[in-house]
């Protein structure tokens, strides 16, 4: 049996916060923004914001941790686990 999961109607914000990221996403691919103009677009949008919120020390410790991410495969989608 499949899982379906409607990140529109949940009540965790975090899934409700990508649905609104996925679909704005989507339009901007629709309407010929290049995936990689849209990522760099919302990872600007996420710095600033952060910075903002927590301050420039902790968002460098933030992004510093993303390489051993990174590395570790995380945000690779398409990967195969053994």
């Amino acid at each position: 049996m499949e899982a379906h999961f409607d990140l529109n109607t949940s009540e965790d914000l975090s899934f409700r916060a990508l649905s609104l990221i996925l679909a704005a996403w989507d339009e901007g691919t629709e309407s010929g923004v290049a995936p990689e103009q849209m990522a760099y677009a919302a990872l600007f949008t996420a710095l600033t914001d952060l910075v903002s919120l927590y301050g420039e020390d902790a968002v460098k410790k933030l992004a510093g941790g993303l390489e051993r991410r990174i590395d570790m495969g995380e945000f690779t989608l398409d990967r195969n686990v053994q």
